[in-house]
């Protein structure tokens, strides 16, 4: 009989390896479906995983769009990763990324044309205002009324993508744009546009600010009192309260925490790469990133690998789509099957198997 077994602590061997188990299990049973689909399965994972950084043909392009694609996910992800740390989930990070890039690009908008340097600091302040914000109404419910943060925060990111469509047509609508819905692009607005901060390596605003959350989250999470009530309030509850931990106040800090840096990430996405608030601006990075949040184990470092890794599925996954004809929603899947594998390898850090006969009671 098999059966599986409580450890008597988690195994930090298996706490390594099923980030690993998980990208090669997706790769093995990816494979499979792209066969299914008519694809040779090594020729598409080889596109996705190899070509977009060591073809010569794409390499050129590909490269620098590594970091752009990576910005966003790692730095919502760190954002999700203190929260979940706690045992507050925040699903919501794609209604906070658009309400960032909503509230950071009218303030922009208000003073266009104006050439001032204050005016893209001012939009990333307000772009994280904006996340915060939104963020603050599941916070404030489970905090005042005990509601279930998971449904508030999800349910929110419909409203955001109502009243994103609603701008892109009207209160934000570009004046000069014939009509048809979306805002002034910012590329053509060097004091709000959020450029290259060295040509062709795709290192703009967004992932400095990424690099910087990493460093900051660690030092938070490590070196800092705070950081320890965080962790204790998710790992023994009872034991936070007792060690008088006010719940309250880590609700607010971790669901705020999360919402500035998703709102900052789509203001930096809507100031650089996607250059205007548009109807289909979301591109689904605050959905991605609690997968990219799970694959770096909560931690940091390793969020930053995951993030390079996620996007790099984005970049191969479009290279496939391009030159093998894949479908983009079997990309997405293929995406998807990463965090149900770390999801499913993940059970053996808490539990082992077992086999033999189940002594009787």
């Amino acid at each position: 009989m098999i059966r599986l077994e409580k450890r008597p602590q988690p195994s930090q061997l298996w706490t390594v390896l099923t980030p690993v188990l998980a990208v090669l299990l997706t790769m093995l049973v990816g494979g499979i479906m792209f066969a299914f689909l008519g694809t040779d399965p090594l020729e598409a994972i080889r596109t996705i995983f190899w070509d977009p950084l060591f073809n010569p043909q794409f390499a050129g392009f590909t490269r620098p769009q590594l970091l752009v694609k990576a910005g966003p996910l790692i730095l919502i992800a760190i954002g999700l990763s203190i929260g979940f740390r706690a045992g507050i989930w925040n699903i919501g990070a794609e209604g906070q990324y658009i309400m960032g890039a909503i509230c950071g690009a009218g303030a922009g908008l208000a003073f266009y044309p104006a050439d001032s340097v204050l005016i893209f600091p001012l939009m990333i302040l307000c772009g994280a205002l904006g996340g915060f914000a939104w963020a603050m109404i599941p916070a404030l419910l489970k905090v005042r009324f005990g509601t279930n943060e998971i449904l508030v925060s999800l349910m929110l990111v419909y409203v955001a993508e109502n009243l994103l469509a609603s701008v892109a047509s009207n209160l934000l609508r570009n004046p000069e744009g014939m009509g048809f819905p979306g805002s002034r692009n910012f590329k053509q607005w060097p004091a709000a546009h959020n450029a290259e901060l060295i040509s062709g390596t795709g290192m703009h605003w967004g992932v400095a600010f990424a690099f910087i959350a990493v460093i900051l989250a660690y030092v938070l999470m490590s070196r800092h009192i705070q950081g320890f009530n965080i962790r204790l309030t998710g790992e023994a509850p009872r034991a936070a309260r007792f060690a008088g931990v006010n719940p309250a106040r880590i609700v607010i800090l971790c669901l705020g925490i999360s919402g500035a840096l998703a709102g900052m990430a789509g203001l930096f996405e809507v100031t650089g790469p996607a250059g205007q608030i548009s109807i289909d601006f979301n591109s689904g990075y605050g959905f991605t990133a609690i997968i990219v949040a799970f694959l770096g184990r909560l931690h940091p470092v390793g969020i930053l690998l995951a993030g390079l890794l996620m996007a790099l599925t984005y970049i191969g996954g479009e290279l496939a789509q391009l030159m093998l004809g894949v479908p983009g929603a079997a990309i997405q899947l293929f995406q998807g099957m990463l965090l149900f594998f770390l999801l499913a390898t993940d059970v053996f850090t808490n539990f082992r198997l077992s086999l033999g006969r189940k002594e009787p009671a």
